[in-house]
C-alpha cells in the first residue's frame, strides 16, 4: 500500500469536529466500521426513461457487493440520462449532448463534495458514457467506468433486427413500402429488453473505445446487459476500484496520448460512430492531453476496417462479444503494429497483456483478419475545404461512395428537412444541407438520424448526400458530413449555401467544397440572419453561450 486509502474521506469523516457528519450517516445505516473504510462513490445513471440504463439500479447492487468484499464502503448517487433514440427527431434531442456536460459536472460535484476515496461510474446510453469518463479524468481520483452493456437483437419475421431497422422503416412507411401493421409489428419486437442499442452505434462505440483506452476493464463492456455474467462483471469492478484506491492508481496514468490513439484506432477498425470524435476530444481536454480532429483522420487512414458491424455491416455487439470481444480487435491491430501495446489499463496490465487473453470463437466472421479487411482504411475521415474550414467528420464504413457533386437543398432545421423527405421532395443526386443544428445554434447539436434513416428507407441512402453543423447517430450510414465547423450561427460558410448551389464531396482529397468564390461566400455569410432561438434562459441558453466549436469537442470548459 503506497498511500493512505482514506486520505480524502478522512477529511470529512474523522475527528471530534466531524461528529455531525458521522451522525447524519449513522442515522441512515452506516455504522462505525463502514465509516472507517475507504468510501467509494457509485455514480449511477439509472433511469426508467429508456432501456439503455433501465437495469443499472439492479447492477449497482452487485457493484456494492464487490466494494464491500474488498474492504470499502459504497455510497450510491444518481445523475441524469437522456435517450438519443427516444428524443430523436424532436426538440427533446437538443438536450442530449448538453446532458454529457451535466453528467460530468454532477459526478464531479458529488465526488468533490463528499470527498470520496474512489469512484465507479456506471453508464449506459450514449452521452452518459463519455460524461462518466470526463468526470473521472477531471477528478483524477482512483476510478473505473462500468458500461451497462448492449441490448440483445430483436427478431422480426425470421431475422435479427435493431432499432436502426425501425428508424429506416419510418422512411419505408412514408414511401408507401411498409404498411401500418408491419411497422407496428416491427416496433413491438425491435427493442426486446434492457441495454443500449445493439449495433456499433454511439453507445457500443464509446464502450469499446474506453475498454481499449483502459479506463474500463477489458472484457467488461461487451458482456450484454441481460447476460448472466454481467453481475459478476459488476462485482469485479467494485473490487477493482478499492484496489485502485489502495494503490492510488489515478485516471491520469491510464488516459494518455498513447491510450487515446489506441481508442481512435479501434473506433476506425470497428466502423464506429462519428460521435467518438466529439467525445474523445472532450475526454482529452479533461485529461489535459493534446488531441485534434486531424489526429482522427491520420489514425483512421492507416487503420483497416476489420469489424463487420452494423450499421454498415452485418453483425451486432452481441456477435462481437461471442467472437472474442475487443481483445480480438486489439490483438489484430497489435499484430499489425497499429496500436501501442505498452499502454497501461486500469486493471494493472498493459493492453498487449490483455490481448494475449483473447479467446477467438471458431469460425467467427465478425472480425476479419488483416489480410482480408472490409476496407483498407478506417471508418471515418476528416474533411476541410471552403465549406468546413475547421473541419467536418464523414463516416466511411459500409459504403464505397467517396465522391459526389450535386445541387444543395437547404433547410434551417431538422424538422424542415424531414418534412421534405417525408413528402418525397428530395431527389437522387441532391445534397441535403441542414444548418442551425450546431452546438450553439441548435442548441445542442442534434443527431440527424430521423432524416438519414428516412432517406435510406425511401431507397435514397446511396443517392443523396447530406451535410450539417449538427451530428449523426451511430446508426447513420451513407455519404454524410457532420460537425461542419464553424457552424452557421457563428458565421461558418454553411450559412452561405442556397438552394441549387453545387456542393462537392471529395473524400480522397479530404475536401468539402461549395462552388462559389471566396468573395461571394463572405458576402452571403455577412447577410445571413439565423433563426431566432426560442431558448432565452435555462440550461439550453447557458450551454449555447458557453459551448465551443464541434472541432474542439463541443466542450463548455
Amino acid at each position: 500500500m503506497t498511500a493512505d486509502p482514506r486520505r480524502r474521506s478522512r477529511v470529512i469523516l474523522d475527528g471530534p469536529e466531524r461528529a455531525a457528519a458521522r451522525a447524519y450517516l449513522k442515522g441512515i445505516g452506516y455504522d462505525e466500521d463502514a465509516l472507517h473504510r475507504p468510501i467509494i462513490g457509485i455514480a449511477n445513471t439509472w433511469t426508467e426513461t429508456m432501456p439503455c440504463n433501465f437495469h443499472l439500479r439492479r447492477l449497482a447492487e452487485r457493484v456494492k457487493e464487490g466494494v464491500r468484499a474488498a474492504g470499502g464502503t459504497p455510497m450510491e448517487f444518481n445523475t441524469i440520462a437522456i435517450s438519443d433514440g427516444i428524443t430523436m427527431g424532436t426538440a427533446g434531442m437538443k438536450t442530449s449532448l448538453i446532458s454529457r456536460e451535466v453528467v460530468a459536472d454532477s459526478i464531479e460535484l458529488v465526488a468533490r463534495g463528499h470527498m470520496f476515496d474512489g469512484v465507479i461510474a456506471m453508464s449506459g446510453c450514449d452521452k452518459t458514457i463519455p460524461g462518466c469518463v470526463m468526470a473521472l479524468a477531471r477528478l483524477n481520483i482512483p476510478g473505473v467506468m462500468l458500461y451497462g452493456g448492449t441490448i440483445m437483437p430483436g427478431h422480426f419475421r425470421g431475422h435479427d433486427v435493431t432499432i436502426q431497422d425501425v428508424f429506416e422503416a419510418v422512411g419505408a412507411h412514408a414511401a408507401g413500402d411498409m404498411s401500418d401493421a408491419d411497422l407496428a409489428e416491427l416496433e413491438s419486437v425491435a427493442s426486446p429488453g434492457a441495454g443500449a442499442c445493439g449495433g456499433q452505434y454511439t453507445a457500443n462505440t464509446m464502450a469499446t473505445a474506453f475498454e481499449v483506452l483502459g479506463i474500463s476493464p477489458m472484457g467488461s463492456g461487451m458482456v450484454p446487459a441481460e447476460d448472466g455474467k454481467k453481475g459478476q462483471v459488476a462485482e469485479d469492478c467494485g473490487r477493482l476500484v478499492v484496489e485502485l484506491v489502495e494503490k492510488d492508481v489515478l485516471p491520469s496514468t491510464v488516459i494518455t496520448r498513447k491510450s487515446l490513439e489506441n481508442a481512435i484506432a479501434c473506433v476506425a477498425a470497428t466502423g464506429g460512430s462519428t460521435n467518438a470524435v466529439l467525445h474523445l476530444l472532450a475526454v482529452a481536454s479533461e485529461a489535459g492531453v493534446e488531441l485534434s480532429i486531424d489526429d482522427f483522420d491520420e489514425i483512421s487512414a492507416r487503420t483497416p476496417l476489420i469489424a463487420d458491424l452494423k450499421p454498415g455491416g452485418r453483425f451486432v455487439a452481441v456477435d462481437l462479444y461471442r467472437a472474442g470481444g475487443m481483445r480480438l480487435v486489439v490483438k489484430r491491430l497489435l499484430d499489425a503494429g497499429l496500436i501501442h501495446g505498452d499502454a497501461p489499463t486500469v486493471a494493472g496490465t498493459t493492453l498487449a497483456e490483455e490481448a494475449e487473453k483473447v479467446e477467438e470463437e471458431d469460425g467467427q466472421k465478425v472480425v476479419r483478419t488483416l489480410d482480408d479487411p472490409l476496407q483498407p482504411n478506417g471508418g471515418l475521415a476528416i474533411l476541410r475545404g471552403n465549406l468546413a474550414p475547421e473541419g467536418c467528420v464523414v463516416k466511411l464504413a459500409g459504403h464505397e461512395w467517396r465522391n459526389h457533386s450535386g445541387p444543395a437543398r437547404v433547410f434551417e432545421s431538422e424538422e424542415e428537412a424531414f418534412k421534405a423527405v417525408a413528402a418525397s421532395q428530395i431527389k437522387a443526386g441532391d445534397v441535403v444541407v441542414i444548418r442551425n443544428e450546431g452546438p450553439a445554434g441548435g442548441p445542442g447539436m442534434r443527431e440527424m438520424l430521423h432524416v438519414t434513416a428516412a432517406l435510406v428507407g425511401e431507397g435514397l441512402g446511396e443517392q443523396v448526400a447530406l451535410l450539417t453543423d449538427g451530428r449523426f447517430s451511430g446508426a447513420t450510414h451513407g455519404l454524410m458530413a457532420g460537425h461542419v465547423a464553424p457552424e452557421a450561427l457563428h458565421g461558418g460558410p454553411i450559412a452561405a449555401v442556397r438552394d441549387g448551389d453545387i456542393i462537392e464531396f471529395d473524400v480522397p482529397a479530404r475536401e468539402l467544397r461549395l462552388q462559389l468564390s471566396a468573395e461571394e461566400i463572405a458576402e452571403r455569410v455577412a447577410a445571413y440572419e439565423p433563426p431566432e432561438s426560442p431558448y432565452r434562459a435555462g440550461a439550453l441558453a447557458k450551454y449555447a453561450r458557453q459551448v465551443k466549436s464541434a472541432s474542439e469537442g463541443a466542450i463548455t470548459a
